[in-house]
């Protein structure tokens, strides 16, 4: 296994590589990847977005094993993550930090915490749709599937019924979480054993298969006890993949897309902030026949549900070849599709200052605004309490 380690935004390394695993981890997205031009046979490797662990498996069995260090403090960063899944529940403060430098373990831990604390009462159960081949007449009858199978023969019986089980989607993404983080590298003997602890009282239960769409589940007040667990285990999930590249490359591993966490967090906590009706990432139409389609990640409506703020969360400034003010054409977009005279985009401190763009020939003003991650969670709380008053929600 070849160990590759690299830093958010850091500076390129230089690696040796086959040209194949090169190229296939170009392909991935998971970072920057050139041939070296001043040293044949190796590639220059720079982290992009994405902050976590991921392995890539190539066809003759040789791995790379990437390791992509956020730029934030674990216990900032571990801050948004929390705040994005329940504002008004879990905080970073739960797990005892120490010199933590890893992100993963840390979550690895803080699961095995909330997992263990939902089943403390034992496995929630419920009602599952299951359809099954069987000799007795349980539930109803799927008649098209009975013909279709056995042209009008009355045994065995194609039937559908509602199961009273274990095997329900709560319990199968905490086992399915479980065994995804008992693979992670860099777990502490007491977490793994935890986990396989988790993983024998979730025995009976079916885990999700690799690549598999992750199931729905509904808060309610019977898998109350769940919640933490259930919006943690979607987290890990999410950022746990499996993709096929070019050359029969497989990629897993956990992964945190940085601008998803910034824009989950920053929309989050100005919908907790917000007096009125709000919709994060609303649907709307840039022209009259609607075929253009637009998704500002934060609109604020009147009681009437017409929009009287937008803005957008841009964890870094979008600087594409050719247009290097995008995220300014698009909100000017976004105003003139919603009829506003004021937009607001908001970026992670050091990416974009603090000013305001007045559009020639619109009456429309772009505003930027810049919050800083690196200040304690009660402090950035408070910026955001300050933009909220800047924006007038």
């Amino acid at each position: 296994m070849t160990p590759i380690e690299l830093r958010e935004r850091g500076p390129a390394r230089s690696v040796a590589l086959p040209a194949a695993v090169g190229q296939a981890l170009a392909a991935s997205g998971l970072v920057e990847a050139t041939p070296d031009p001043w040293h044949p046979g190796q590639w220059r490797l720079k982290a992009r977005r994405k902050i976590g662990a991921a392995t890539v498996i190539a066809p003759d069995g040789q791995t790379i094993a990437l390791h992509i260090a956020p730029k934030l403090p674990i216990s900032r960063l571990l801050f948004l993550l929390g705040y994005s899944l329940d504002p008004k529940g879990w905080r970073a403060d739960e797990v005892q930090l120490g010199e933590a430098t890893d992100l993963l373990p840390v979550l690895a831990r803080l699961f095995a915490r909330q997992a263990d604390t939902a089943l403390r009462q034992g496995l929630l159960q419920g009602y599952r749709a299951t359809d099954e081949t069987a000799l007795v007449v349980r539930g109803r009858i799927r008649e098209a599937e009975q013909i279709r199978r056995y042209h009008g023969r009355m045994i065995p019986l194609e039937i559908a019924h509602d199961e009273y089980t274990t095997d329900i989607v709560e319990n199968r993404l905490l086992r399915t979480t479980v065994e995804r983080l008992r693979r992670l590298p860099g777990v502490d003997h007491d977490v793994r054993g935890g986990l396989l602890r988790l993983r024998l009282r979730l025995g009976d239960v079916t885990p999700i298969g690799r690549g598999q769409r992750l199931p729905a589940w509904r808060p309610s007040r019977l898998n109350a006890r769940y919640h933490h667990a259930l919006r943690l285990a979607e987290l890990l999930l999410r950022g746990s993949s499996v993709d096929h590249l070019p050359g029969e490359f497989t990629v897993s591993g956990f992964l945190f897309d940085m601008a998803k966490v910034f824009e989950d967090f920053v929309t989050t906590a100005l919908r907790e902030i917000s007096t009125g009706p709000c919709v994060l990432q609303a649907g709307h139409h840039l022209d009259e026949g609607g075929a253009i389609r637009i998704i500002p990640d934060f609109v604020r409506y009147t009681e009437d549900g017409t929009p009287a703020v937008v803005a957008d969360a841009k964890y870094k400034a979008e600087k594409p070849d050719g247009f290097p003010d995008a995220d300014l054409y698009q909100m000017l977009a976004y105003c003139t599709a919603l009829n506003l005279s004021d937009g607001h985009l908001v970026y992670a401190k050091g990416e974009a200052e603090h000013t305001a763009h007045r559009v020639r020939h619109a009456g429309i003003t772009i505003h930027q605004h810049a919050l800083d991650l690196a200040r304690p969670p009660d402090a950035l709380l408070d910026e955001i309490g300050a933009l909220a008053l800047k924006l007038g929600i």
